[in-house]
């Protein structure tokens, strides 16, 4: 891993459609912006920020996230998370995120990325399948 700067910053958009909507993905009844494709989007930005520091062989994968969604955000309209660089602890990379439709802020939250070797961590992965299940 590359030395991440502190205060990098990723963004990830996504227009509001019948395919992201609360009653679309069973998350709600109402048609608006459902709160997981909200905190997917807040994930997509903070890979963005953490994107350029990544060596060949290397990601990150998702540990926590602590989110609030403020508002509703109806169809048509645009939702973008901005996902700031707050602290890089060995490999854990800590985020602060921001969601705002083309009206304002809609949610808030922080989110924490751990650094893996992409290969290694999906044999780990794998190996689960050879597990016996619980």
């Amino acid at each position: 891993m590359k030395p991440i700067t502190i205060g990098a910053v990723g963004t990830a958009s996504a227009e509001v459609t019948v395919d992201n909507l609360a009653c679309t993905v069973k998350n709600g009844a109402l048609p608006v912006f459902a709160t997981p494709m909200m905190a997917a989007l807040m994930e997509e930005a903070a890979c963005a920020a953490v994107e350029p520091y990544l060596e060949e062989g290397e990601t990150t994968v998702g540990t926590k996230l602590d989110i609030r969604h403020t508002a509703a955000t109806p169809e048509g309209l645009v939702a973008t998370a901005s996902a700031e660089i707050v602290g890089v602890c060995g490999r854990e990379i800590s985020f602060h995120i921001t969601v705002s439709d083309t009206v304002g802020e809609i949610g808030t939250g922080t989110h924490q990325r751990f650094l893996v070797d992409a290969a290694r961590f999906m044999e780990k992965a794998q190996q689960r399948k050879s597990q016996p299940q619980a």
